[in-house]
Order: C-alpha cells, then sequence, then structure tokens
C-alpha cells in the first residue's frame, strides 16, 4: 500500500481494526443483489453492510411484489450500481449509479398548470458523494418550446429548441414525416428539403436535445417555455422533456422512429434513467488505508514495470473526494481489500479469434499483464539450412560417388562380357537361331537377386569345378545356379560353343541348361533345379528313403543313365562326352527319374571322337585307367565310369572304400575280382536281394563287367549298353539264363565279340523325334521316342 500521508502506528492500527471488522461483516451481510441489481461495496443493504448512510440501500417491495433497490438518502429507485473501470479503460475514474428520475411536462394533464414542472424533476445531491454524470443529455419533444436545464446556481445551464412547420400538425407527425420524405409522403415537400443532412439525430423539429455541460453538478432541474403565440399550434398541446442517460438519444445510430417511441414510453413510465457519479469522502483515513492502494502521484512516478504489480490506484484530493480503481490488467472491486485481482490474459482470445498472443507465440501470464514468447526461427532456420545443405551436399557426393561405381561396374560387367566370349556366343545365337531353342543370357544383376547376392544360405553343392546356388528368377522359376571357381581364357571360345550345344539338348533325362551369364569375372551356368538330391545320397542312406531299396527303380535308374549318355555319344550331330559320370552328378527329380548334370568338365568333339587333354579330369573310382595314362579321352572313358555306376546301384558299394582291403579298394578293382570268383550273390545289395530277380542282376553285372575293361576298344558303346539294358528289363526269367560261366580277358581279345542287339545300328542314324509331354512316365522306355531329340542335323565334315 501507498499513500502520500504519513505512517503512523495508530493509523495502521486503526488501518488493521478496519480491515478485520470488515471481513467479519461481510461474511454476515445480506445478499448482495436487490431486484437483479448487484449491489458493490461501498453500498450494501443491511447495518454494517455499507461504508456510511449515502451508500446504504434499501430493498422495497414494489405494487408488483417484486423487490426493488432504492438509495435511502437521495431517494431514487436504483437501476444499476457500477464502481469505477481499471486504469486505461475510461478516463472517467468514479463509479456510477443509474437512478430513476420524475420527467417534466406541460400542457398533458390538468396538475401542469398549478404545478412548478421543474420541481418534479429537481435533483438535489448537495452535501452527497453523487453528482448528475456528464453522460446524460437534455431531451424535449414537442412543438415550439424551450426545455432549460437548471440549476441554483445559474438560471440555464443549457436548452435547446424544438418547432414545427404549420399548424394542425404535431409533433408526432413532424418526427415522422422525417423517415417518410423518401417513401413518397402525402407530408408538404417543403418540410423535407429543409431537413438537415443528418436524418437520424434529434434536431429540432418537434424532438431537440442539448449535451451536459463539462463540469459536474449536484443540482439540476428540467423545465419548459414556449416561444412562440398560441396560434401556430393547439393550445394545451402536450409536451415533455426529460435528463436521462440513454445514449440512443444523441447516438446517429438509432433511428429516429425508435427514439420517438423511447421517448414516448418514458412519458408513459413517467421517469427516464439519469446517470449519476459517485466518489469516496476522505474524511475516513482509514477504510482508504485498509485499501492497501497507491495513490496516484506515485504511480505515476514509478516505472513501467513497477507499476505492473500494483493491483489498485487511489486518486486522492484532500477534504474534496477520493476515487479509487484497478489498476490496467487487474478486475474486481478496489473498494474491497485485494478485491482487485490480476487479469489472466492468456486466457482472452482476440477478436479474430486468435488466442492472446496468435498462433504462433506462447502466452506467459505475469502479474498486470502478460508476455508473449515467440520462438527465434532464426537460429533452427540456420541450422536447419545449414543441415539441409550438408544433406544436400552429402547426398551428391554419395550419388556421384554411386554413379562412378556404377559406371566402373558397368565398364566391368562389358569388359568381363567380352572376356568371357559374350560377343562370340551373340554371333553363336545368331547362326544358331530357329533351331531347338535358344541360349538365355543372363544379367550378372538377375542371377544376384536370385540367389541374394549368392548367399551361402542358398548354396545347394560345393566341388572342385565351382559352387552351386539356388535361386529364384523374377517370373517365380526355381533354379540352379553353377558359379565356376576359374576360367580357362584360351578355351573361351570351345567352352561358348559348349553352351550354345548343351543350352539345346533336350532330354528328359538330362538337367536342362537354361543359359548363362557372361558379366561376372568367371562364367556362370544356370540349369533347371532337380529337388530330390542326387543318387549318391539316396545309395548311402543320406535321405530316409525307401523307394530306391528295390531292383526294379535301380534298373530303371540304370537305363535312363545309359539312355542319356547315349544321346549324348550319338544323337547329337556333334557328339558330347560328359567326363565326369558318377552317383553325385545323376539328379532324381519328385518321381525318382534320373537326370545327368554337371556338365562342367563336358566337351563336344570331332568326328574322330577322340579329344586330347593336356591336364586329365575327373574323379577317383571314376576314372577310366586308359585315359588317365593316355590323356586321350573317348566315348568308352564315360563308359567305364556309367559302369561304375551301375556296379554301385547293382552292390550298394561306395566307388572308393578304405574298409577293404588295398587291392580292392576301388570298386572297379573289386567288382571284377568278385565276377572272377562267380561270387556275385555274395555283393548284391542286402536292400535288393531278397526281391530282386537273380537273372536280371546277373546280366547287368555282366553288361558293368564288360564297361570295366581296361582296354577302351573292348568296352561297349553307350548305344549297346542302353539297349541291352532296355533288352534285360523286358526280360523274363524264362527267356533268358543267366551265364555264371567267367570269360578271360584273352578270350574276349580273341573272340572280339559283339552284343547280339535287336535293333541295327544303322537305324539309329534315321531316328528324329520330339521330347511329348508325356516325357515324365517312368514306365516308358528310355529308347523310345520320346526319350531324344536330335539337336542338329547330321554335319558333313
Amino acid at each position: 500500500m501507498s499513500s502520500h500521508h504519513p505512517r503512523s502506528s495508530p493509523l495502521i492500527l486503526s488501518s488493521l481494526l478496519f480491515f478485520f471488522i470488515f471481513t467479519g461483516v461481510s461474511a454476515s451481510c445480506p445478499s448482495e443483489e436487490c431486484g437483479g441489481v448487484h449491489i458493490p461495496y461501498p453500498f450494501g443493504i443491511g447495518e454494517g453492510c455499507y461504508l456510511n448512510e449515502w451508500y446504504k440501500i434499501t430493498c422495497n417491495t414494489s405494487i408488483s411484489g417484486k423487490p426493488v433497490p432504492f438509495l435511502s438518502r437521495v431517494n431514487k429507485e436504483v437501476v444499476k450500481i457500477s464502481i469505477p473501470s481499471p486504469l486505461g479503460a475510461d478516463k472517467v475514474g468514479q463509479g456510477s449509479v443509474r437512478i430513476k428520475n420524475p420527467i417534466t411536462t406541460k400542457g398533458c394533464s390538468p396538475s401542469d398548470e398549478f404545478e412548478d414542472e421543474s420541481t418534479r424533476s429537481l435533483l438535489n445531491l448537495t452535501g452527497s458523494p453523487f453528482y448528475v454524470g456528464l453522460h446524460n443529455t437534455l431531451v424535449a419533444i414537442g412543438c415550439n418550446k424551450m426545455a432549460a436545464l437548471l440549476t441554483h446556481v445559474e438560471p440555464i445551464l443549457v436548452g435547446c429548441l424544438s418547432s414545427c412547420l404549420s399548424t394542425n400538425r404535431t409533433s408526432s407527425k413532424e418526427y415522422l414525416a422525417v423517415i417518410d420524405c423518401n417513401d413518397n409522403s402525402p407530408y408538404s415537400s417543403e418540410f423535407c428539403a429543409r431537413r438537415s443532412g443528418n436524418e437520424k439525430s434529434c434536431n429540432g423539429t418537434g424532438c431537440c436535445q442539448a449535451s451536459m455541460p463539462d463540469s459536474f453538478q449536484q443540482v439540476v432541474g428540467v423545465r419548459i417555455d414556449d416561444y412562440d403565440n398560441a396560434t401556430t399550434t393547439k393550445a394545451g398541446a402536450c409536451k415533455y422533456a426529460f435528463l436521462t442517460d440513454d445514449e440512443s438519444h444523441f447516438s446517429s445510430n438509432e433511428s429516429s422512429v425508435s427514439k420517438l417511441l423511447r421517448a414516448q414510453g418514458f412519458y408513459k413510465e413517467g421517469y427516464a434513467p439519469v446517470e449519476l457519479g459517485w466518489f469516496i469522502y476522505p474524511t475516513n483515513l482509514s477504510f482508504l488505508d485498509s485499501l492497501r492502494c497507491t495513490n496516484t502521484k506515485e504511480y505515476q512516478g514509478g516505472s513501467y514495470q513497477k507499476t505492473l504489480l500494483i493491483s489498485c490506484v487511489c486518486e486522492y484530493t484532500p477534504h474534496l473526494y477520493a476515487s479509487c480503481r484497478c489498476n490496467y490488467g487487474y478486475t474486481g472491486n478496489p473498494y474491497i481489500p485485494g478485491g482487485c485481482k490480476d487479469i489472466n490474459e492468456c486466457l482472452i482470445k482476440r477478436k479474430d479469434g486468435d488466442p492472446y498472443c496468435g498462433r504462433g507465440g506462447t502466452c506467459v501470464n505475469l502479474r498486470g499483464s502478460a508476455r508473449c514468447v515467440y520462438k527465434n526461427h532464426r537460429p533452427l532456420a540456420i541450422g536447419l539450412g545449414s543441415s539441409f545443405g550438408s544433406l544436400i551436399f552429402i547426398g551428391g557426393i554419395y550419388w556421384l560417388y554411386k554413379f562412378i561405381r556404377k559406371q566402373r561396374r558397368l565398364i566391368q560387367k562389358k569388359k568381363f562380357f567380352k572376356r568371357n566370349g559374350g560377343l562370340l556366343l551373340q554371333q553363336q545365337l545368331t547362326s544358331t537361331e530357329g533351331n531347338v531353342e535358344k541360349t538365355r543370357v543372363f544379367s550378372s544383376r538377375e542371377l544376384e537377386k536370385a540367389t541374394e547376392n549368392f548367399s551361402k544360405n542358398r548354396i545347394l553343392g560345393e566341388g572342385g569345378q565351382g559352387t552351386v546356388y539356388k535361386g529364384m528368377l523374377v517370373d517365380g522359376s526355381i533354379v540352379a545356379v553353377k558359379k565356376s571357381k576359374v576360367v580357362d581364357e584360351d578355351k573361351l571360345e570351345e567352352f561358348i560353343n559348349e553352351v550354345v550345344i548343351l543350352s539345346q539338348i533336350n532330354h528328359r533325362n538330362i538337367v536342362k541348361l537354361l543359359g548363362c551369364c557372361l558379366e561376372t569375372q568367371v562364367p556362370v551356368l544356370v540349369y533347371e533345379y532337380i529337388s530330390n538330391g542326387n543318387l549318391f545320397e539316396h545309395l548311402y542312406d543320406e535321405f530316409d528313403d525307401y523307394t530306391i531299396t528295390t531292383w526294379e527303380v535301380r534298373l530303371r535308374i540304370a537305363i535312363e543313365v545309359a539312355g542319356a549318355l547315349s544321346y549324348l555319344h550319338s544323337a547329337a550331330s556333334s557328339p558330347i562326352y560328359h567326363r565326369d559320370v558318377k552317383s553325385t552328378n545323376i539328379m532324381l527329380d519328385e518321381k525318382y527319374r534320373a537326370k545327368v548334370s554337371d556338365f562342367g568338365t563336358s566337351r563336344t568333339v570331332t568326328v574322330d571322337h577322340t579329344h586330347l587333354t593336356t591336364v586329365v579330369s575327373g574323379t577317383v573310382g571314376y576314372m577310366d585307367p586308359e585315359y588317365f595314362q593316355s590323356s586321350q579321352f573317348t566315348d568308352k572313358s564315360d563308359v567305364y565310369s556309367f559302369g561304375v555306376v551301375l556296379v554301385e546301384l547293382i552292390t550298394g558299394e561306395k566307388p572308393v572304400s578304405f574298409l577293404r582291403s588295398q587291392e580292392n579298394r576301388t570298386l572297379a578293382t573289386y567288382f571284377t575280382h568278385v565276377m572272377k570268383e562267380n561270387k556275385l550273390f555274395d555283393i548284391i545289395d542286402a536292400r535288393i536281394r531278397d526281391g530282386c530277380k537273380l537273372n536280371q542282376v546277373t546280366a547287368a553285372a555282366k553288361i558293368a563287367r564288360r564297361c570295366l575293361n581296361m582296354k577302351g576298344r573292348k568296352r561297349p558303346s553307350m548305344r549297346e549298353v542302353s539297349m541291352e539294358l532296355e533288352k534285360i528289363r523286358a526280360s523274363s526269367s524264362v527267356d533268358m539264363q543267366p551265364n555264371d560261366e567267367y570269360v578271360s580277358e584273352n578270350e574276349e581279345d580273341n573272340e572280339q565279340r559283339v552284343m547280339d542287339v535287336n535293333i541295327g545300328v544303322e537305324s539309329w542314324n534315321n531316328v528324329a523325334v520330339t521330347a511329348p509331354a508325356s516325357q515324365y512316365n517312368v514306365a516308358s522306355s528310355s529308347l523310345s521316342s520320346s526319350d531324344i531329340e536330335p539337336l542338329f542335323p547330321l554335319q558333313t565334315r
């Protein structure tokens, strides 16, 4: 609290005493409302609930039975009581009381002739804390009259004149003519021509008005005088005037009809609302001190930040008046200790509906004010800009790196494609276009995607020549992808020729070569995928499968393998030698059909059926001894390897076993030794021994022994082997007796016997068939038209 009065202990004690008394009394006061009118302190109802007798409100009962508040000392009905508005909201710092005051009439009733009309509306507020407010206006209705506002100091404060144009015209008609001119009114056009531009104001035609003087008045009255003779208007015409704070009577925004109707309403009721200002007499210092408000001089001399902490301010003039009001940013009743409360501006909406600080700010409520916090987006913008720029720069560098790397890879792929014979392959494909089927050239990207970048999880098997991966192409087909480990650049032309030829092999018992990829460091071959493993795995119990435990199935597998090799050796225009026939290279499909695979070391040969190599390749146990010694691979080398496979099918023994004696370590040697001793039955696989046809097994064993002859020229061809095995399957125990007599190699040399076959060799040159849809029928003959298909027409060399 701040005041310009010096403080003393008694004054402080009295202030505290008044504060506690006020707190206790206010709690026991009746309701602060009467007849719907709010009664704020220092006004009050009941003893001790008001500051003094001037502010006492009595709540009377009207004729209608409703409570009506009256200002006791002034004896006027109260319409509204307002406390002073906060600083900055209004220049007038006093509160107001709106009362009902009688209007002044003349010529409206017989009593008007005997009564001084000014005394009826007289307001005498002398000695009270009330005065006539500046918002009031003097309004007069009638013709040819003057209304005057009187006071006991000066005869006339303000006045106005109201006149009418012609006789037999009432003030109401004159007043209504104002709004009828633009509507073809029957009244005189002369009147309309003389009107002022402001058609909505009470401008002296049947109605006039005058504002209050700038000085505060406590005694006022309204008087009506005629200023013209009686010939210009009807004698006894009713005229009335009143003082009112009703803003519609001096507002240009209110229509004339509304003003007239409101004035007629006041006339009928006999009173009009008048605003009285009020203040506090500074005689009760203890009350003012209890408010703990800062006086105006101290408030105006303080800093802005300091004034924000002041809740209420009192304008104090010694021995005259005092008026208190809440500071800007506070609301409430300044005449109650602590009655001015801080306004939370953050809850206030702007006129456009946005929050106090707009949509981009954060509001922080402070005492007497609020602070809007706006994020400084400049550092953020700089940071985002620099980050974005850095990202673009890094992205550009990364893109450039990827582009250069991609270009290098493309150049490398082109280099590999050219080095691996891609151009030659394209020429070969062009020259062989129109033949059985065109070789597909895969891109490295296709195969990397198909094998998940040659993932270890996709490996099907590994060998000396390379690694086989399981892959899935874009069309969903499953393939086997063989990635070689090394490449012989000197034989790339030969390799390309073989790829073209092998890809055109179309035999149901040969794994199809679908195509190749030449964009990698070493060529990659793509084969059809066979899902049921190889013969080696099924023979030696690596599968829990008993399908291959019957002689009939094993004989069929031998016939299918023999037919495939015979096709490669004889039915093609350029004979193809497999060079690595073994049980692991014989795949079995889901129906246990044999498919010869892995042509990694295969070679096409010229018409002399020989091929001289500088490096011997093959698998121990299957390799032709003659080829091992001479390095000359012939079709009989494949026959020798097939003989080992046939012995595996008969005996179930592995091609090499350290469980046998050293001289019998290879299966070929062991089998030859057993056959010499005529002990074939002892080495037949126990899984087929009881259910087999012994004569068929014996006949097949004799064929195997001939295939394993140490001299290649004494071995039968694969065509002969295929036909003989087919003949064995078609034979029965009646028409075929097994020959148990052992024939020595010397006898074979002398006899030079040739196996007897029902179909002449000459007839095979004219075979020309295609593989039908029934090629997967396991019961069909391996030499039937569904088994083989010529690759090229026979060529003349």
